[in-house]
């Protein structure tokens, strides 16, 4: 799901960059101490799931956390998957620094919309969750599907899209069971 340098016009991926870092910079102002060790950790939870690749549908996917990261951190999850895409591009080359803003948009889009699914707060909570975890993997899918579409590489990536619908199900499920499993043992962080 990582877009690589080179692949969408440089154009596109100058104002996308521009307009990431305008986002980490609104999304992540006045950050309040207690919720560094709490951006920390998704940060790192979310770099670690997304270096674990298994095969579906004839590709590779992976997980991402985005949704869980959306109702643990709202609007922070932004700066936090930046950050986390950027370390993976400077280490192990996922994606590109100058396709770095696309890559962000596309996966913090998918948090920021599970956070705002996370606060209509309606629903039972489990299907909440579910529907947190499934958004913050598809909508990125979709995203990279219509970029690829757009930049006139066929609708072809539209079946990428439909790959990822089993792991954004299992993303669901995992977020799912992340937030039950918080709500019993730590539900402050929901506060």
């Amino acid at each position: 799901m990582h877009i690589a340098d080179g692949i969408l016009p440089a154009a596109w991926c100058g104002v996308a960059q521009a307009v990431s870092w305008a986002g980490v910079y609104v999304c992540g102002r006045k950050v309040e101490p207690h919720e560094i060790v709490r951006m920390g950790l998704l940060a790192s939870a979310t770099f670690a799931v997304s270096l674990i690749h298994f095969p579906l549908g004839g590709t590779s996917v992976h997980l991402g956390l985005y949704g869980l990261s959306g109702i643990l951190l709202g609007v922070r999850s932004f700066p936090v998957i930046f950050a986390a895409l950027l370390f993976q591009t400077l280490l192990f080359q996922h994606g590109g620094l100058l396709s770095l803003g696309v890559n962000a948009l596309n996966m913090g889009t998918g948090a920021l919309l599970a956070a705002a699914l996370w606060r209509t707060r309606v629903g039972p909570e489990p299907l909440r969750a579910f529907l947190c975890g499934f958004t913050g993997i598809l909508v990125p899918a979709m995203f990279l599907a219509l970029e690829f579409a757009a930049a006139g590489y066929g609708k072809g990536f539209f079946f990428i899209g439909s790959v990822y619908l089993g792991a954004a199900a299992l993303e669901g499920v995992l977020t799912a069971a992340a937030v039950a499993f918080l709500q019993r043992v730590k539900p402050a962080v929901f506060a």
